[in-house]
């Protein structure tokens, strides 16, 4: 033990409590196993002896994952463990005079078993870090979902600490397809949570993924924006980070209201703001359509939407027929014209402020 810890000082206080009794524990198995193997017959099965010594190795190795520790430790006691072992056997082999085949059948012996342990070991270690990377990944699945349920505070806080995740001050909810998420975690951080299953309203047959983005809010949007430029992403507003869900709602009122894009673009929901508020009643909607702009529908349809598309440029611009003209690729005469009719279907209340705002709602929403 005393060249174990001189050589690797990382194991220094790795000899008390309950780590010191493993230790011993496998050192004694691993000695036992040896020296059977080191008795046995060369043809007889070597598997019984090896097992439980095997056994501890691995874990051993599995308590080093636990730990924090990478392998480099273990595996430089096991080397130092062979190497003093075939020193002092070495040297009472040649003082009692055994011959040399002998000697080298068991320095083979020695360095094949200290082979077995260390992979034994590594096996441990490997699987430990495995099984702790799904736990970590199931509870930060849980967390994400509980987040879009508007779980209460105190049940975010106890499903974050459960998986060491460090709460930010906001999170920012963006949807894109599963296609175009190679690459884009890593630009977030670690602290980025991913959903891709079970996604409150969205249709399980569409390939999709959730990103909850922490501290993207202020001046760190147009970074995030930035780097899902070529991507067909979703993004939601910043919410406290406990408030997340109301970032989720945003996104999929977009993907309800505003018109699907057919390439890769990034909707920015709050670029869509008048859009999403103008779409959150659509029965309210069509009703102010029908009503407000029932003078039109006596036309033929396509006069109807010439007409439409005309008093809408005209409010906006307020009348300024030559603005109006060059929005619409058409001659100033000829929005005279429109307007001409227009006045003669609609009457004074195209003066009365009311009804402006009640007609430039009603052209601005989708159809």
């Amino acid at each position: 033990m005393a060249a174990v810890t001189v050589e690797v000082p990382s194991y220094a206080d790795a000899f008390s409590g309950r780590m010191g009794q493993r230790i011993e524990s496998a050192v004694q198995m691993a000695l036992g196993a040896f020296l059977q193997l080191a008795t046995r017959s060369q043809d007889s099965d070597p598997g019984p002896p090896l097992t439980p010594a095997l056994d501890g190795a691995y874990e051993l190795g599995r308590g080093e994952a636990r730990q924090g520790r990478s392998m480099d430790a273990l595996l430089a006691a096991y080397r130092v463990g062979a190497r003093v072992a075939w020193r002092e056997f070495s040297r009472t082999a040649v003082e009692g005079g055994l011959p040399p085949q002998t000697i080298a059948r068991f320095a083979e012996l020695v360095f094949a078993y200290i082979d077995e342990l260390s992979a034994a070991s590594v096996s441990g270690h490997a699987d430990e870090l495995a099984s702790s990377d799904r736990e970590r990944r199931r509870g930060l699945d849980r967390l994400g979902q509980q987040l879009l349920a508007g779980a209460p505070t105190e049940t975010l806080l106890a499903s974050a600490d459960l998986v060491g995740w460090v709460p930010p001050e906001t999170l920012t909810a963006v949807l894109l397809p599963a296609a175009q998420m190679r690459g884009i975690v890593s630009r977030f951080g670690q602290s980025t949570l991913r959903l891709g299953e079970d996604l409150p309203g969205i249709d399980a047959a569409d390939s999709v993924v959730l990103l909850m983005v922490p501290d993207v809010h202020g001046s760190g949007r147009p970074r995030l924006l930035r780097e899902l430029r070529g991507r067909r992403a979703v993004v939601g507003p910043a919410r406290p980070w406990t408030h997340a869900h109301d970032s989720y709602q945003r996104v999929l009122q977009a993907l309800d209201v505003l018109e699907p894009l057919d390439d890769d673009n990034v909707v920015d929901t709050e670029a869509h703001l008048v859009e999403l508020v103008l779409g959150a009643d659509r029965e309210a909607a069509a009703d102010l359509r029908r009503i407000v702009l029932a003078p039109l529908s006596q036309l033929r349809p396509n006069s109807a939407e010439r007409l439409a598309e005309t008093l809408r440029s005209w409010l906006l611009h307020q009348g300024q027929r030559d603005a109006v003209a060059a929005e619409l690729f058409v001659h100033a005469q000829t929005v005279r014209y429109r307007m001409t009719q227009l006045r003669e279907l609609f009457g004074d209340r195209l003066n009365d402020p009311r009804s402006v705002l009640e007609l430039i709602v009603a052209l601005s929403l989708p159809k």
